[in-house]
């Protein structure tokens, strides 16, 4: 997967970045967020 799928036309983002390394974006599960670089996880 080529990161230039994680952005559209104007350069925005459908995820948000990871507070803790801000250099990968935070995956979406159903009850939390995750990185999965650095193991950030904040619960919905």
């Amino acid at each position: 997967m080529g990161a230039r799928k994680n952005y559209g036309n104007d350069g925005s983002t459908p995820n948000e970045h990871c507070p803790e390394c801000d250099d990968s974006f935070l995956a979406e599960h159903d009850d939390r967020f995750h990185c999965g670089k650095c193991s950030y996880t904040r619960w919905k």
